[in-house]
Formats: C-alpha cells, sequence, structure tokens
C-alpha cells in the first residue's frame, strides 16, 4: 500500500468535496496531516490570548475562525460574551486601523498562520513601527511548514511515502525550501495546487517517483509557483521575524518552525508587552483524539467524541472547528465515499 498525506488544509477539503479520495486505488490513500493554522496553535497560546483580551482597556482581534477555538476553560467567542474584548478582522491591517482610530486601547493581533500568513503581519509591525502606533502589539503564533513536516517523517509513527506540499505556502517560500525532504528524507514531494484537477495531476506525479524509485521535489502549481517563490514577501518575513522553537498541537515542540518578533520590533510584541500571565492549567479533552488526527496517526472516525458530543455546531477539538479541519471535513463529507 502507498500512504500520501497532503498536508494542507485547503487539500483536505478539496480531496473530500471533489471525491478524489474515492477514485484512488484500493492501494493508494491520502492522509490528511498539520496544515491546518487554527487546528496547531497549542491550547497555551489561545488560553495567552483570552487572558490578555480579558485586561481592562484592551481589544483582541484575530481571524474568525480562532474564535471558537477551545483554551483550556473556554474560548475567545465565550470569553466575548462575559465582556471580554474579542474581535474578528479579515487581516491584521484591520487591526491597525483600529488601533490608529482608538489610541487609547491597546490593540492585540492573535497572529496565526504559516508562511502565507506571515509577511501581512510583518508588514503591519513594520508600518505600526514607521507610523508610531504604540497601542498596537501582535501575539505571534506564525508557524512555518517545512521542519513539521521533517518532524513527521522522523518520528516514523507514520509510514509516509510521498508529500503533497502546500501551494499557499510555496507561493511565498518557492519550491526549494522542501528540498531537504526529498535528499535528506527520501520522500518524493509534489507542490499542488488547490483544483481538483491539481490534486489529481500531483497524485499521479507522486506515484510516478514512488514507481521509479526517485524522490525530489517536483512542482505542479507551476502557474503560480517557482523554484525562488515571492522575494519580497520572504525579505519582510526575514526583516521582522526570526525563527524560534515551537509548539505544536498533537505535535510538541519543533526547533525552528515558529516564527518570533525580532528585538527591534519589541515595542509591538505583546508577549513581551504582556509578560508572564495567569493562565490555566494546559489539559487534553478526555477522548479528543485532536492531536492523532493532526499527525496522520488516526483518522476523526475512530474518535468516540466524533458526531456525537463533538460537532461544528458544539467543537470539542480544534480540528472540528477551523474550517481547513479534518474533522470538519470529515463530519461533512466522510460517509459519501469510501474511508481511506
Amino acid at each position: 500500500a502507498v500512504r500520501l498525506m497532503e498536508v494542507c488544509g485547503t487539500h483536505t477539503m478539496t480531496a473530500f468535496r471533489s471525491g478524489l479520495r474515492s477514485l484512488l486505488p484500493e492501494n493508494v490513500s491520502l492522509l490528511s496531516g498539520p496544515g491546518c493554522p487554527v487546528c496547531v496553535t497549542p491550547q497555551e497560546c489561545i488560553d495567552r490570548i483570552i487572558a490578555i483580551a480579558k485586561l481592562p482597556g484592551t481589544l483582541v482581534t484575530t481571524f474568525g475562525d480562532m474564535l471558537r477555538v477551545p483554551g483550556g476553560e473556554e474560548s475567545l467567542e465565550a470569553a466575548r460574551a462575559e465582556g471580554a474584548g474579542v474581535m474578528a478582522v479579515y487581516s491584521p491591517t484591520d487591526a491597525l486601523e483600529e488601533a490608529k482610530k482608538n489610541p487609547d486601547t491597546r490593540i492585540v493581533f492573535f497572529g496565526v498562520g504559516f508562511e502565507t500568513t506571515a509577511p501581512a503581519t510583518a508588514w503591519t509591525i513594520k508600518e505600526a513601527a514607521r507610523l508610531g502606533v504604540e497601542n498596537f502589539s501582535v501575539l505571534c503564533a506564525h508557524k512555518t511548514m517545512p521542519r513539521a513536516m521533517a518532524a513527521l517523517l522522523r518520528g516514523g509513527e507514520v509510514n509516509i511515502d510521498g508529500l503533497m506540499c502546500p501551494g499557499h505556502v510555496s507561493v511565498i517560500t518557492g519550491t526549494r525550501i522542501f528540498d531537504f525532504l526529498s535528499g535528506e528524507h527520501g520522500r518524493p514531494c509534489v507542490v499542488a495546487g488547490f483544483e481538483p484537477l491539481d490534486m489529481a495531476l500531483a497524485t499521479e506525479m507522486l506515484l510516478r517517483q514512488i514507481e521509479r524509485g526517485r524522490a525530489e521535489v517536483e512542482n505542479e502549481y507551476h502557474r503560480s509557483v517557482d523554484a525562488e517563490g515571492n522575494p519580497a514577501a520572504r525579505a519582510l518575513i526575514e526583516e521582522v521575524f526570526e525563527p524560534c522553537e515551537a509548539e505544536w498541537r498533537g505535535m510538541g515542540a519543533i526547533e525552528g518552525s515558529g516564527l518570533r518578533i525580532r528585538d527591534r520590533f519589541a515595542r509591538h510584541d505583546a508577549a513581551k508587552i504582556f509578560g508572564d500571565l495567569d493562565l490555566p492549567e494546559t489539559v487534553v479533552t478526555p477522548g479528543c483524539i485532536c492531536g492523532d488526527v493532526i499527525r496522520g496517526a488516526r483518522v476523526p472516525t475512530q474518535c468516540a467524541l466524533f458526531r456525537k458530543t463533538c460537532t461544528p455546531a458544539t467543537p470539542v477539538g480544534a480540528c472540528m472547528v477551523s474550517a481547513e479541519g479534518t474533522c470538519a471535513a470529515y463530519y461533512k463529507y466522510a460517509g459519501r465515499e469510501r474511508d481511506k
């Protein structure tokens, strides 16, 4: 049997929505990986931003998907219902505009996402510094994908024969960032776009590499991705952030997989501004296998809570909250196709 992993949440939804998984031969499986930024944000980070939102004179802004992710005791949405300052925004620049309009309120943007969204956060931090908007800061939970993919391969828990690399990330990074996965780990990689045909072609390219005993990085998404990526976006990330160890839900700490705001922008770093906060103890909800799902070790239908206590209306784990979460995909589409 051949096991391929798509590490991007958008790929997961496309594979289900199009029925691609059910069209594959019996001996070829598509696994979902840790490519949903909402899903991999750890509980401690959620609890920290909730604690900040509860401080007087403070307004937390973030993407809508983050509002319902459970923390140790509640979500941002629940905290807002109790009076905490929480607002959903479409981009970090919206948060900066709020800060400019409300100089007496501390506006904190909860920065979540991979290389795709990191440049926008970096630009906004740089712009806030240029304009002297002192009441704007970012709690940075941005992560980068390649080291997490390598951690999965090193862990050996799941046998992965080939990797479908995320197209959105690759637009920024270029394809060369994945070379070490083929070179050091001997796995075929294909950067794929997000249409069903993109994924079908990428699957064929991976299977051809496996059949011929090759391991290299190929680019199916050539209409948007090249080897170098976006130099301006990469330069912004480099200027504002530095690599650091980051905690991933279900995967633990991964060296060099996080982005931390550089000291020159410390006046806009919420982690430094707010310092130590009283946070609830990190707990795992009994029965929730979200961590296993993120690693591709188990599928949502193996969870005792799935479709029972854990639904999109009452999510127990982060994988059910996000529109790109594997549990959300299974909830919406599983049963229409063969479960693989």
